[in-house]
């Protein structure tokens, strides 16, 4: 069986075709990055960040501005600890670190408040159902 990877990897590569990208290039400091892909990365990383949080903070069903503070001071810290300490890469050849703590924030942070709500609503919905019920069949038997 690793014959076949092996020859299939190298047909690929005499077809000139690239070989698909692989996870193991997201952790591997020694890569060399383009510009274009390590803002792609990270605009995921982020988009994915964004989504999980959103679901976290709708099942424990947190309000305030401060959980949105907290997302983003988590999000912004967990994309700089993965371009500065798993990456290693020089920020200054990317325009700072500005400008990849920013990659996809604020398309993260549109994808964060909707999912919020997501597993929150319909516990939220069956609590009211079920307490409008409650009332009216209070009223009901008061009218009698």
């Amino acid at each position: 069986m690793k014959k076949s990877k092996a020859a299939k990897a190298n047909h690929q590569q005499q077809n000139g075709h690239d070989l698909p990208f692989k996870f193991a290039k997201l952790l591997d400091p020694d890569v060399l990055w383009e510009k274009d892909q390590l803002c792609d990365v990270l605009h995921w990383i982020r988009q994915a960040l964004g989504l999980v949080f959103g679901l976290m903070y709708g099942a424990v069903p947190v309000v305030g501005a401060i959980w949105i503070v907290l997302f983003l001071v988590l999000s912004s810290g967990i994309i700089y600890g993965y371009y500065a300490y798993v990456l290693k890469i020089d920020e200054e050849e990317f325009g700072g670190h500005g400008a990849l703590i920013q990659e996809g924030l604020f398309a993260s942070f549109s994808l964060f408040l909707p999912a919020r709500p997501s597993p929150y609503s319909p516990f939220q919905c069956k609590t009211n159902n079920h307490a409008n019920n409650k009332g009216e069949s209070t009223q009901l038997r008061a009218s009698r």
